[in-house]
């Protein structure tokens, strides 16, 4: 009696892959990019000579420019979709007090087919990371990406949220007006962190695990996951190097200290008080009647 084994293979989730040389390209000149200035042998070593307020500088900017790095990764492999247009230029979205108001005490439900002037009142804004659309399906993401949000206690999370919610609201007259025209049908908005100990699918705050679902890019999330690795292993080289250069200059033996982990919130800019516009009446992008729905990112399916 013969026995066939059958040989299957996996097709890949997605039509576009995160795999190629170029993307591996732009993330060792983004390394590079942000490494050299502050984070070389060199810079490290100047400081440990300086002292520790210098070194204390130093190490106090790893966790903006990690933040900094996942940003430009996330827009380079989302641009391996050609279906996206990744905005992240010109987006200081206003929030009026109705739109906030709206949201605070609604359902997103009850109010995900309205839509705001883009020149209405108020003198709050917000600018997220990007602005992600589909223009195939005319579909935006409002992406505001963090290194973590462990530290966010729940009034803070639910505050990022809701400005996030009411730009939402302004986002398609914004587009537009702003963008050249641009068609947005949905509105959907997405927290990213790079941690996985504070996430909610259905909440709209994702892991960069989940990018893959977001961009519509195979192996979107474990290219980010490699970028952050290349980075941490550049950073620790460099570290090794500027310990070894600093114990000779001292002459003393080479005893390599610990780097500690900086754990600090991400910089956020709030430009809640940068402009002022004026109030006007709830009203549609083109001037016709159009439902524009909004809520928050749509969870990956399991496969």
């Amino acid at each position: 009696m013969t026995k066939t084994t059958l040989k299957t293979t996996t097709a890949p989730v997605y039509a576009y892959s995160a795999d190629s040389l170029e993307l591996k390209l732009q993330f060792d000149a983004f390394i590079n990019e942000l490494v050299e200035p502050s984070l070389s042998a060199d810079a490290l070593s100047n400081a440990l000579c300086a002292g520790i307020d210098d070194l204390a500088t130093v190490l106090r900017s790893l966790p903006a420019l990690e933040g900094r790095l996942i940003e430009l990764g996330i827009a380079a492999v989302a641009r391996c979709n050609p279906d996206l247009k990744i905005l992240t230029q010109n987006l200081r979205l206003p929030i009026s007090p109705t739109a906030l108001q709206i949201v605070e005490m609604n359902d997103a439900m009850n109010f995900r087919a309205l839509t705001f002037d883009a020149d209405m009142g108020g003198r709050k804004t917000y600018t997220p990371d990007f602005v992600i659309l589909n223009q195939r399906t005319n579909t935006a993401h409002i992406v505001d990406a963090k290194r973590s949000v462990y530290t966010y206690d729940r009034v803070r999370l639910g505050d990022l949220q809701n400005r996030m919610k009411a730009a939402g609201l302004v986002l398609p007259d914004f587009l537009y007006k702003e963008h050249r025209r641009l068609n947005v049908k949905e509105v959907r908005v997405v927290i990213l962190t790079a941690d996985n100990r504070k996430t909610d699918l259905n909440g709209g705050i994702w892991h960069l695990s989940q990018l893959d679902h977001l961009v519509q890019v195979e192996g979107a999330g474990a290219a980010i996951a490699s970028l952050q690795s290349e980075f941490h292993s550049h950073v620790e080289a460099n570290w090794k190097q500027a310990c070894e250069a600093f114990a000779q200059s001292c002459h003393l033996p080479i005893a390599l200290p610990v780097q500690p982990e900086v754990e600090l919130d991400d910089p956020e800019t709030d430009d809640e008080n940068d402009k002022s516009f004026e109030d006007t009446n709830i009203m549609d992008a083109s001037g016709k009647p159009q439902l524009i729905r909004l809520g928050f990112a749509q969870a990956p399916t399991r496969h």
